[in-house]
């Protein structure tokens, strides 16, 4: 592999990275659980940033 390919290997995955980091941070998120933490993962997916912008800001805070 010369070393054009390997500059954008790695700039691909620096894309990916950061395009799975939303759907990790809610996967690993206490404030939804279940079908609505399904949901928020759906919505990453298909609207992206957008989303997880909301979900930061409209997840439910669980008590404790």
């Amino acid at each position: 592999m010369d070393n054009s390919g390997l500059t954008a290997l790695i700039i691909l995955a620096i894309i990916a990275f950061f395009w799975f980091l939303p759907i990790l941070v809610i996967i690993s998120s206490r404030k939804t659980t279940g079908r609505e933490k399904l949901a928020w993962i759906l919505g990453v997916i298909f609207i992206s940033w957008f989303a997880w912008i909301f979900y930061l800001l409209l997840a439910l805070i669980k008590k404790k």
